[in-house]
């Protein structure tokens, strides 16, 4: 007897579907499952026939085969349990075949038969949607993370005979609802704001253009200038999310199984911030079977490295290609993958080793030549792709003492929004969507200055000995300016505060 069952796997971020054939023809008992399985799928024989049973089902005793189609793709995770047992209770006649046919099936099985939770049920949600296909079986835990795709029928099951219940029409379920313009609201808070933030002005200024602009930013500073504070409240400032980018950015926390039962949506801005002793595979993803990386974590949101000269070399260097094109592409033998990383690069350092140089109220025992190991920790093409780097002094005893609280993050993310309103119109016929994405093409029609401001860039790009990288930075950071400033053409002023953000290149150091 034969009998087929829709469920899906994921690839990359993306899923696809996956038909599960079960055969059972006479021979000695045996259950045997094909189609390039891994050892989760290998073993789901033995959950399958525990959960049968002592859901008090017929299992047969006859050979059994369990196809996973298409083949030649390696199937992972739990989530073929729940299609298995029911593609063998339909080949014994226990279920109506014609009751699955238009759904997609999925779940691990515990060993009483109980439907446990499964990773990446909102990327299976959309490519059933997709493929027309009528609506997803699913354990209850991941019913509301699916349920936020519309015009798709998301019935949740707890048990294996709840489950057999509902397909043979003995037991009803009704289609799981979630409104999501509900959880948006919801869901949309922060517990931190730049209000906490006293002092720093220069610093928040700096914050300001980079989250306008969705610039690259490194902070220099010694220890307990508020470096992580400001950069914990990056997200507050940038602007809202869209249902796209927030589920896009769901889609790879939940393949990675990162979602709260709670929060089936992310709609605020993800902040990740890895600790220095994270692997090249930990930080862009990879690994023998392919995973995301805290760079694809970050995806539409912040990504903070702290003590940016402490991370190993080889770590820092694999951030180029995800800087460069908003996306990771890990290549291995079998097949390629490709994960989103359109993110907003952090960065925090000292000044020196022990944390003191420049500072006015400590003394640097550092050498001249450890400072300088120090900072060649950090390569030039690195450094070239982050766009502003702004010194963050230590906090002044008034600022601490003051009264005074600082701008609400609010009210700055109204002047962000309004400089990302007006880049949108800007670039509304390409696929650019802030200044930092801009290509040469884009800097030429959009980032004519004037005269003076030329001049005065002419005479800091030969003073410095800038890269040409480093000048389109200087550029790109400008428009950003002007447009806070809602001016059309790039002006003198704003080419000056461009270049003040060059910190690393003006030779801090010396």
């Amino acid at each position: 007897m034969l009998a087929r069952v829709l469920s899906s796997a994921v690839i990359g971020i993306d899923a696809y579907t996956v038909k599960v054939e079960i055969d059972i023809s006479d021979g000695l008992p045996a259950f045997s499952t094909v189609g390039l399985p891994d050892s989760a799928v290998k073993e789901s024989k033995d959950r399958v026939t525990a959960a049968i049973k002592n859901s008090g089902f017929y299992f047969p005793t006859s050979r059994i085969t369990a196809n996973l189609a298409p083949a030649d793709i390696r199937k992972e995770g739990s989530a073929f349990d729940l299609p298995i047992a029911i593609g063998v209770m339909a080949a014994t006649g226990q279920i109506r075949m014609d009751c699955f046919e238009q759904m997609v099936v999925l779940g691990e099985l515990a060993l009483d038969g109980s439907v446990r939770s499964v990773h990446g049920c909102l990327p299976i949600a959309i490519a059933a949607k997709e493929n027309q296909l009528s609506g997803v079986i699913l354990p209850k835990a991941n019913a509301k993370e699916a349920a936020v795709i519309d015009g798709l029928e998301i019935y949740p099951v707890e048990s294996l005979r709840e489950a057999v219940d509902f397909l043979n029409g003995e037991g009803a379920i009704s289609p799981f609802q979630y409104d999501m313009q509900e959880a948006f609201g919801r869901h949309l808070e922060y517990s931190v704001d730049f209000v906490d933030v006293k002092g720093q002005e220069h610093a928040k200024r700096a914050i300001e253009v980079a989250a306008a602009g969705g610039h690259n930013l490194i902070m220099i500073g010694p220890p307990g200038s508020g470096k992580t504070m400001i950069a914990k409240r990056i997200p507050t400032i940038l602007p809202d999310m869209t249902l796209d980018e927030s589920l896009e950015t769901t889609k790879v926390h939940s393949i990675m199984g990162l979602l709260a039962n709670d929060i089936p949506l992310i709609v605020t801005r993800p902040y990740r911030s890895p600790h220095h002793t994270i692997s090249d595979a930990g930080l862009i993803g990879g690994g023998k079977f392919p995973r995301p990386g805290e760079v694809s974590l970050a995806h539409n949101g912040v990504l903070f490295l702290d003590e940016l000269p402490e991370f190993r070399k080889n770590v820092l260097e694999v951030m180029r290609q995800p800087l460069e094109d908003g996306q990771v592409t890990i290549s291995r033998a079998a097949a390629s993958y490709t994960y989103p990383a359109n993110l907003m690069l952090v960065a925090a350092m000292n000044s020196c080793p022990c944390g003191f140089f420049g500072d006015s109220t400590r003394e640097c025992r550092c050498s001249p030549p450890q400072i300088q190991n120090y900072i060649s920790r950090i390569s030039g093409p690195l450094l070239d792709r982050i766009d502003i780097q702004v010194e963050v002094p230590a906090v002044q005893y008034k600022d601490l003492a003051s009264n005074l609280t600082g701008e609400p993050s609010a009210r700055i993310r109204e002047r962000v929004q309004n400089a990302r309103h007006i880049q949108q119109r800007r670039f509304e016929r390409t696929k650019i969507y802030c200044n930092a994405n801009m290509e040469p093409r884009q800097l030429r029609g959009f980032c004519h200055i004037q005269d003076a401001a030329q001049e005065l860039l002419r005479v800091a790009i030969t003073q410095l000995g800038l890269s040409a990288r480093a000048y389109d930075r200087i550029l790109k950071v400008s428009r950003t300016i002007a447009d806070l400033a809602e001016s059309p053409t790039i002006e003198a002023e704003h080419v000056s505060e461009a270049i003040q953000y060059r910190s690393l290149d003006r030779n801090f150091w010396n």
